[in-house]
Parts: C-alpha cells; structure tokens; sequence
C-alpha cells in the first residue's frame, strides 16, 4: 500500500583528526575532506589451537581504517545499516532523526533525505541495481524506496505499529528481482512487497516467537534468515514463500545477522552466546567457533557480519569495539579494534569493487570504512 512520499535536504560539515588505536588528536578543520578517524591498525591473531597464554602476538598485517563524521544534530547522528551505491557513494539509514543519508566517500559531504513519515525509525537499507534505495521503517510499519535523482520518497505500509497489526516492525530487507523480501521481528513475521504494484504479501513464522532478523541470498537463489529468537535459521523458497526451518549448533545460540560464502555455507553471530556459527545446507551439519574476547565473565555480542572479497569473514564484537577478520580456511582471527571507542556495529556493506569494508558505527555518529586492500 503507498502510503507518501517527501524530499531532500543537505548539509556539509567538516571536523579532521587522527587516531592510532585509542589515541585522539583533533586537527584543523579540513575544507574538502571530512574524514575524522584515520588509522593504519595492526590486529592480534587467535590461533585455534595455541593456547591463551600464547594469544595476542602483534601481526604485521595492517587494515586502514577511516571514519566519517556525520553532521546531524539533535539528535545526534545515529547510523543503523549501511549500503553501497555502484559508484562508491554509501548510503545509510538514521534510526533516530528518521532520515536516509549518502555520504561521498571522496569528498565527506553528506546528502541527507528525511523520511515522509516523521519518527519512521529506518533500520535495514540496501541499494538496487538500478540505484535505487530501499529502507525499511522499522518504527511506523512501512517500507520507504529513494529515488536518488529527484530525492523523492515513496512509503508503503507494511502494518499498524499502533495496533501491533501486520508487519509493524519491517526489519531487513532483500531485493529479488522485483520482488523485497523482509522481516519482522517482534511481529514474527516475514513479508514480500512487489516494487511494481505496491502489493504487500505477509506470512507468518512457523515458530512462536523466533524473532526473523537477518536475510540474506544464497547461491541458489533461495534465502535463508536469521530467527533471533530461537537456535533456527530459515530456509525460504520466494517462488512459495515456505520457510523450512533448522536447528544450528547449540540450542542456546541466538543467530542475529547473517552472510552466505560463495560455496553456499551459511555464517551468522551468535550474539547472545559470543559465537561465530556456520551451517553447512550441503551437509545438515553447524560448527561454531568462540569470538576472541569472549570470556567466561564477559560476552563479546558479535552482531554486524559480512564476507570480504578474500572469503574471509568479517564480524564486529559489539561489547568490545572490534572488528574481527575470521579465516574459513584455518580457524584463526585477527581482531582489529575500532579507532572510535564506544560503537556498536549493528551492520556491514561490502564494496567488492573497490575492497571496502563499510561499518555503521551506531552512538558515535559515525560511518567507518576498512579497507582491505
């Protein structure tokens, strides 16, 4: 159902400084450039099967890693999700001040877009083929489309967060064709809205209170998501709509966010146990692995997920700080710390293009970028 559209506005501000690890040092306002955090890290591999006590040697592999001020005030910039545009420009939604930004990459500006209906809330956001850009308003009920050239909007309603009807919590979304699958978590519902029509087709989860979170496409086409509030992952058919369910490795672990290799093998953080789990489809079989700093007295909340163009995994420990690069090949992980202490990475974005890693650091006002190459 459409339900309004709105427009643009924007904004350049500008703020440089430096970061080594924890370090702080602000500089003199650049006029071009608004990168705020620049660091060449090192990490501290975790071998699986050293010891701790022989845990935390410094590596010569280095990640660089820049951060982006962004200018929103009242409230304060709240980056959710991120997602890359074709021509290197991201994309983000902010949950708190309910609008979409773009941020250029090159330059620092940002662009940004409120949304039509105020305190919509944008959570989930990816970018079409045909650069268009998809949200979804995780507080009102509805799904948002930006079309970039003209800055207008177009909401479709997906429930009734007042009466708690429908899908009033969209979630992630996942554009397939013509067709955006999404979630809904406390609504414990997933949904398909055809971009043609505006039509918005619902269904239930197969399991009370399972929470469907994270989305993602496999290899095969069908996609698998993220049931947080149970040890399951879905399997979803877009041709029926069935969801299939399956039990990952431990009946306690609460898969969150997800990403698929290219072999089909389903990643996700286990973010209530301080996991990374794999299922392989191919086998009916799950492995996990503990993150690095997850501690019998402390959890590490591993949250954000995304696969590099190397195959390796990246993932963030939300209590920590960290990013961690995670080897399929032989178990070890690198953790490289975020240069601004005090975010959450709630979700990643790829640039397979350009070797970029985006990261939406939530409570700091920032986007971060590593690159890996």
């Amino acid at each position: 159902m459409l339900l309004r559209s709105g427009r643009s506005r924007s904004s350049r501000r500008w703020r440089c400084s430096r970061r080594w690890r924890c370090s702080h040092r602000l500089t003199a306002p650049t006029p071009r450039l608004v990168v705020v955090g620049f660091a060449a890290l090192s990490g501290f591999v975790i071998m699986p099967q050293l010891t701790p006590g022989k845990l935390g040697h410094a590596v010569p592999v280095k990640f660089t890693i820049r951060e982006y001020l962004l200018p929103h005030q009242n409230p304060p910039a709240y980056s959710h999700d991120p997602a890359v545009a074709k021509d290197g420009s991201v994309y983000f939604a902010d949950q708190q001040a309910s609008y979409i930004g773009r941020l250029d990459p090159e330059t620092g500006a940002v662009k940004e877009y409120p949304t039509p209906t105020p305190g919509s809330g944008p959570h989930g956001i990816i970018v079409a083929p045909n650069g268009e850009v998809w949200y979804t308003g995780n507080a009102k009920g509805l799904i948002g489309r930006l079309d970039p050239a003209t800055g207008h909007i177009t909401e479709f309603k997906t429930g009734d967060a007042g009466a708690r009807t429908g899908a009033w919590d969209p979630h992630t979304p996942l554009l397939l064709g013509d067709k955006l699958w999404f979630t809904a978590q406390n609504s414990n519902k997933y949904g398909m809205l055809d971009s043609k029509t505006g039509e918005v087709k619902l269904y239930d989860s197969p399991v009370p209170r399972s929470k469907p979170y994270g989305l993602q496409r496999a290899p095969d086409g069908t996609l698998w998501m993220a049931l947080f509030g149970t040890n399951k992952l879905g399997h979803l058919d877009p041709a029926t709509g069935h969801l299939e369910t399956v039990d990952v490795a431990d009946p306690a672990a609460r898969p969150r966010r997800l990403a698929i290799t290219s072999d089909g093998r389903i990643w996700y953080t286990d973010y209530d146990r301080g996991y990374l789990g794999m299922y392989d489809p191919r086998t009916s079989t799950a492995k996990e692995w503990k993150t690095p700093s997850r501690t019998e007295q402390q959890n590490s909340n591993p949250y954000g997920i995304g696969v590099a163009p190397d195959g390796a995994i990246w993932y963030n420990e939300a209590r920590q700080g960290n990013m961690v690069r995670f080897d399929p090949k032989t178990g070890a992980s690198l953790v490289v710390p975020i240069p601004t202490r005090g975010s959450v990475i709630r979700n990643v974005s790829v640039d397979s293009t350009r070797g970029r890693l985006w990261i939406a650091e939530s409570g700091v006002s920032r986007l971060g970028r590593i690159d890996l190459r």
